[in-house]
């Protein structure tokens, strides 16, 4: 029997499946689990009934609502779901996300630091080799030793979660939990500060040392026996798969033929048939098509009345007297940034609809700004928050800019500590430490700076 695992692409994960993730999921397709790529927003209780384990591989500056935060707890309490939250070095400070609101929901927290050990590691302080593992546990069984590369430590605040990892005497923070886990009813909770322990082909990731176990390990435990039992008796669906994300390991239910032409041909033919073994789930097949359909006609039924009462007609612009609409500005900057082709007849397009009034739909994210490579001392390390704009711009969406570069301020205050200490411990050299301090004060100064505007924009 397989099992379904569903990696959120929503909420701009680090790691992905089908970039960076290939060699877990290519371990995990082929030890009867069939991995996905999750597309839901928002993610809703429907959306996750096909799906056994759902995994957030460190979202980016991005924030699960809490509608959606909801939904999952009660997936996993109700529906006997397995939940696996990823993070990185910096928690949900570093990352500018909100793992730690879903985590917190079963007694565990990400913590916003990171795990650094300069005796026992392989070959850098963030790449600690871990060994202390608490109790026995399925999770850590056959398991020697790990590495924990760019993590941050986690902390236990709930009855009902347990680490069953920590960082070593050596390390720092020291003796702390890296990995924990909790039991809520029907399901199973794991959540870990590191997620490039299961990336690809850098130094150790996913192939060093027991890494790979591991990674089984806590797969196998997130299917509760609630869950066992529903999928064994055929209770949930099988999910549909998708032309871009057809899993490379066909289960017994299904058989996805594909006829496909060559990329120099002028059309693509993608087909697809299911066994169905039993009625009630094509049932249960047709009533998720039904329900997409419902939702995207729904969406489109809304967007025509948004154009039909709308003030602002579609029009065209002027590229020398350009006023872009404060409700439409982020679009327009998304279009333009992608470089698409414009007819030459049209210089630009505003469309006038304000589309964030319908709680239906999406805002576009704000594109973050990242450091420059002098600026971190590890891959990877933490990203400041989006650049600011103030223009146009709403009370609401100039509060959010604020947040976000108080969230940069912090980061950037934390690197500057980060680096005076190894100034001072010898690790760092002086011509060194003069080059990144005055690159992370100038960054301080201009973010300082930004906060300052904002703040008096929200006083008028």
């Amino acid at each position: 029997m397989s099992y379904h695992i569903a990696f959120d692409v929503s909420h701009k994960p680090r790691g992905k499946i089908d970039e960076n993730l290939t060699e877990l999921r290519d371990y995990l397709n082929v030890n009867d689990f069939v991995c996905y790529n999750f597309l839901e927003v928002p993610i809703t209780e429907e959306s996750l009934i096909p799906y056994d384990i759902l995994v957030f591989v460190c979202p980016d500056f991005a924030r699960l609502s809490s509608l959606e935060i909801t939904t999952i707890v009660n997936w996993v309490k109700n529906s006997g779901g397995g939940l696996l939250l990823l993070s990185h070095a910096g928690g949900d400070r570093g990352r500018g996300s909100n793992l730690s609101e879903i985590s917190e929901q079963f007694g565990i927290a990400f913590e916003n630091d990171q795990v650094l050990d300069d005796r026992i590691n392989l070959g850098l302080e963030n790449i600690p080799l871990i060994s202390a593992f608490n109790i026995p546990h399925p999770i850590t069984s056959e398991i020697g030793t790990l590495c924990y590369r760019s993590g941050s430590s986690l902390s236990v605040i709930g009855s009902g979660a347990f680490s069953i990892a920590d960082s070593n005497e050596t390390s720092e923070p020291f003796s702390c939990p890296l990995i924990c886990v909790s039991e809520s009813e029907n399901g199973r909770v794991c959540c870990i500060g590191s997620y490039e322990i299961f990336r690809d082909k850098i130094g150790g990731s996913f192939q060093c040392h027991d890494n790979p176990q591991l990674a089984l390990n806590i797969f196998k435990w997130l299917i509760s026996d609630f869950r066992m039992e529903l999928r064994a008796n055929l209770d949930v669906p099988v999910p549909i798969p998708q032309a871009s994300d057809i899993p490379s390991k066909i289960t017994e239910e299904q058989e996805v033929p594909i006829s496909y032409t060559p990329p120099d041909k002028k059309s693509i033919d993608i087909d697809f048939s299911m066994k169905i073994s039993k009625k009630s789930e094509l049932v249960e097949l047709l009533k998720i098509f039904q329900n997409q359909i419902n939702t995207i006609k729904s969406t489109i039924d809304k967007l025509i009345k948004k154009a039909i009462t709308s003030e602002n007609d579609i029009s065209e612009i002027e590229s020398s007297n350009i006023t872009p609409n404060p409700n439409n500005s982020q679009l327009i900057e998304s279009i333009e940034e992608k470089d698409i082709d414009v007819p030459p007849t049209v210089e630009k397009i505003s469309v006038g609809l304000d589309i964030q009034e319908d709680p239906t739909l999406t805002a576009l994210p704000p594109k973050p700004v990242t450091l420059k490579k002098e600026m971190i001392d590890s891959e990877e390390s933490i990203k400041p928050a989006p650049k600011l704009k103030t223009k146009g711009k709403s009370k609401k969406e100039l509060k959010n800019e604020k947040e976000g570069l108080e969230t940069k301020l912090t980061s950037v205050q934390d690197l500057m500590k980060f680096i005076d200490k190894k100034h001072s411990t010898g690790k760092l050299n002086d011509d060194e430490y003069v080059k990144r301090s005055k690159k992370l004060q100038s960054d301080l100064k201009k973010t300082k700076k930004r906060i300052d505007i904002i703040s008096k924009l929200l006083e008028k």
